[in-house]
């Protein structure tokens, strides 16, 4: 089993693409499996780059998606222009495309195969503009198992690629027991204070925590200078779900998208539940820093001197440059631990997805590796 990946600007997919496969270079030969990531506003020209990709490589198993910026190696491409490609070879029928646009038959499709094969983790590519996508992770994850992945581009056009160019809540690549792989996700935000019990909401309003106004409780933990200038919070202060039986305190992070004075009341990006938990978290460069670092040293670890042969890193769009203070950064840092011939591909993400939960400023990585 081996991998190689290559990336490219250019304003023409054309170019950009026969860059990508320059930059593979002789992995070509013999590879089985491809993945692509394009700058959306590539995305109504996939189905030309798939094309291209197909007839000049001869590999018929693709997957992709048209992202808001791809990761390759240890570089950072956010624009309009980018794209990346990563070949390879792995065992025959050990892997396969999917897309589940019927729903309802998704568990059905895959049967045959995941009792043959024994799932153990897929590669997902979800739709942030489709409401059955929450159910489409609960199902994808009962039917294969493990999930990693996010949310990929906006576009109206179907920008993701399982075999063929695709729409729906979600596609990718299910690799069987004959694959391994180690997985691990990394936070982009730090707890303020406590969890706290939801006491009064509906839908995504929240009117009371632990019996109090929301708005007090956020006022006390986010601190003075903020409680003084509630605009402040905009795109610093988040809201965290705890995750129930997390051994780690793993949470998922929600945008605060409103502020009501007037009532005391604060609108969550998610739905609320009464007796549910929460808890206010921030942006903070250098928790983010710290726990990738952990998170990149639990990798490592559990590779147990297995070598690994290809990475995927899914990250948020709020992280990259904006978390980190350069663009690079955080590839850097992920390429540095895996080593610099682990070939590295990826994308930035609108969410991101672990198992079957649905994250925001984390980074999500797969590090497929050898027996």
């Amino acid at each position: 089993m081996s991998f190689a990946c290559g990336a490219a600007r250019s304003d023409h997919w054309g170019l950009a693409a026969k860059a990508c496969l320059e930059g593979v270079g002789l992995a070509v030969a013999g590879a089985n499996l491809g993945i692509v990531y394009v700058a959306e506003r590539f995305a109504p020209d996939l189905s030309s780059v798939l094309t291209f990709l197909r007839e000049t490589t001869r590999i018929n198993a693709w997957v992709g998606a048209a992202v808001p910026g791809v990761v390759a190696g240890d570089a950072e491409l956010r624009g309009g222009d980018a794209m990346a490609v990563m070949v390879g070879r792995l065992p025959e029928d050990s892997f396969l495309p999917f897309t589940n646009a019927d729903l309802a038959a998704f568990s059905i499709r895959m049967a045959p195969w995941l009792k043959r094969q024994g799932a153990t983790l897929a590669m997902v590519h979800a739709n942030p503009r489709e409401a059955a996508l929450p159910a489409s992770l609960v199902a994808a994850a009962d039917g294969i198992g493990f999930l990693t992945g996010g949310l990929v581009g906006a576009a109206e056009e179907r920008a993701q690629v399982a075999g063929q160019v695709v729409g729906g809540a979600l596609s990718g690549l299910v690799l069987g027991a004959k694959v391994q792989a180690v997985t691990g996700l990394t936070q982009g935000c730090a707890p303020l204070g406590g969890q706290h019990l939801v006491t009064e909401a509906w839908d995504a309003a929240l009117m009371s925590l632990d019996g109090r106004p929301a708005i007090e409780v956020l006022k006390e933990e986010a601190g003075e200078l903020i409680a003084r200038d509630l605009k402040r919070a905009a795109g610093y202060i988040h809201v965290a779900l705890p995750v129930a039986g997390s051994d780690r305190g793993d949470y998922q992070v929600r945008s605060l998208l409103g502020i009501d004075p007037r009532n005391g009341w604060l609108v969550v990006g998610d739905e609320l539940r009464l007796g549910s938990r929460l808890m206010f978290v921030r942006r903070d460069p250098q928790t983010a820093r710290a726990d990738l670092a952990r998170m990149l040293a639990d990798v490592t670890r559990r590779l147990d001197r297995r070598r690994p042969l290809a990475a995927h890193y899914v990250t948020c769009t709020g992280r990259g440059e904006a978390m980190f203070g350069a663009a690079g950064i955080e590839a850097a840092m992920v390429q540095q631990a895996l080593g610099p011939d682990v070939p590295l591909i990826g994308y930035f993400a609108n969410g991101e997805i672990s198992g079957e939960r649905l994250y925001g400023y984390t980074g999500v990585l797969t590090v497929l590796v050898s027996h």
